[in-house]
Formats: structure tokens, C-alpha cells, sequence
């Protein structure tokens, strides 16, 4: 699959836009609680809906199948996380998450693993969420100015507390190793 023609740099300037209105700098680390709050959207662990043990019991059935969730009860938009998840997988999911309600996609699909149903998106959606989320959380401003202090995506992830491979996703995909080194 690949992203829309103009997808990456329309991702570009509304995660700036977005850290923006956040008082955050091109090169702030984003707190996605911060960003759910400010698009009223309400962030609750799985293990305040169902046991801790129900939830070990579907990552068993199938490994990582459920990271996060959006629900609308009420009118109102829900993300659920899986307390499972490492806090920087946490926050990638919630970013996920958070990128599907930006970019106003139809949770419409529904899956069912081990007896419990997922609502889902299509998957030309669901890689946009996922390049959209990594943009929230590592606008390319901030990759430019880890790289030119030399850091990698395993410094990047610590830093500003997302995962490797999502920090691995940004450095790569948008070239600023390239493009710092080409000065």
C-alpha cells in the first residue's frame, strides 16, 4: 500500500499545526495525553473494563492484537489502551489512535478475536493512521534537529519516549540522515 500523492506533507504541517495549538515547539517532545485532552477525547486503560487476566488471555490467543481502541459512547470519543504495552508503544497507539479521529476516518469494520469485537478501518486508513501518528510524534523539525546532534533512532526513542521502531519508521522514511549529511 502506499499513502495518498500529497499525504506526507499534508501530514507534515498538520501535526505542526497541531503542536501549535498545544504550545509545543517544532522539536518539543508531544505528550499524547496532552494532545487527547486538547481534542477532548478521553484515554482509559483496558484493565478498568475487563480483568488484567482476560487481557494476558487474548495476547496469549493472539500477540498483539489489541494495543488500543477508539469507542464514541455518548457522543464522546474514547481511546482504550492495552496496559500490556510499553509506555512508548502506549503512546504510538494513543497517536495512532488520535490520527484516526484527525483525520476523520469511519471506524466501521468489525473484527473478532477470541470472542471479542474490534471495530476497525480499512487499511489504506490504517497505514495513514500509522504514518500520521509517527509525524504527530516526530515532526520532521524534531528529526532534523536530533540528526544533526548525531543521534539515532535509538536515541530518539528514549528521548522522546516512543519506540524504536517507530523512531526507526521516521528517521527512514523521511530522509533527514540524508539530507543533514548532504550539507
Amino acid at each position: 500500500m502506499t499513502l495518498p500523492r500529497g499525504f506526507k506533507a499534508n501530514a507534515e504541517r498538520e501535526a505542526l499545526r497541531l503542536r501549535r495549538e498545544l504550545d509545543l515547539s517544532d522539536t518539543d517532545a508531544l505528550n499524547v495525553d496532552d494532545l487527547a485532552a486538547h481534542l477532548k477525547v478521553k484515554i482509559v486503560s483496558a484493565e478498568k473494563l475487563v480483568s488484567h487476566t482476560r487481557l494476558e488471555e487474548l495476547e496469549r490467543v493472539q500477540a498483539y492484537a489489541f494495543s488500543a481502541a477508539t469507542f464514541q459512547v455518548s457522543g464522546r470519543n474514547i481511546v482504550v489502551t492495552n496496559p500490556l504495552r510499553t509506555p512508548g508503544r502506549r503512546a504510538s497507539d494513543v497517536a495512532h489512535e488520535l490520527s484516526h479521529l484527525v483525520l476523520k476516518h469511519d471506524l466501521t469494520e468489525i473484527r473478532e478475536v477470541n470472542g471479542m469485537p474490534f471495530r476497525t478501518c480499512r487499511p489504506d486508513e490504517e497505514e495513514q493512521a500509522t504514518a500520521f501518528g509517527g509525524t504527530l510524534m516526530l515532526p520532521r523539525p524534531l528529526l532534523l534537529g536530533a540528526v544533526r546532534r548525531q543521534w539515532g533512532p535509538a536515541q530518539i526513542a528514549e528521548h522522546y519516549g516512543v519506540t524504536e521502531e517507530m523512531a526507526r519508521y521516521r528517521y527512514n522514511t523521511t530522509g533527514v540522515a540524508k539530507q543533514v549529511r548532504g550539507r
